[in-house]
């Protein structure tokens, strides 16, 4: 699959996951959790949210700048979702705090993934110099 389907697709599905889990959390955890546990899960929305647009973004860029830096943009902001907001997410649901050590990497890997989508289209794309 193309990259730019293939972002658009994960951004996509993303955008959808976000916005169910906002949901969830809105009607089925507001009684259930502590507002400091609702609070973390409300953050893992918005910022999955977030980065679901940016998927979006770098499903557009990698259709019109060549090279392979936008790809990795995309996969480093995969990445921080999964770590980011799945770690608040998990967090939140469990109340295991040490799972809270797992939130910076993923906040690691989204600010890599905006310096090298910056960096693409800067550099059109390429990784090299």
């Amino acid at each position: 699959m193309p990259p730019d389907r293939l972002f658009l697709a994960l951004g996509s599905a993303s955008a959808a996951v976000a916005v169910a889990a906002g949901a969830f959390g809105a009607h089925g955890l507001r009684a259930r959790l502590s507002p400091e546990l609702l609070a973390a899960f409300e953050t893992g929305v918005r910022y999955h949210l977030v980065h679901a647009l940016g998927l979006l973004a770098v499903a557009w860029a990698s259709a019109r700048l060549p090279g392979s830096a936008v790809a990795w943009a995309g996969w480093l902001l995969l990445a921080g979702t999964v770590l980011f907001s799945g770690s608040l997410y998990a967090l939140a649901l469990t109340g295991v705090r040490a799972l809270g050590a797992v939130t910076p990497l993923g906040g690691v890997a989204f600010i890599a993934g905006w310096i090298v989508l910056a960096w693409a289209a800067v550099r059109g794309g390429s990784v090299g110099p």
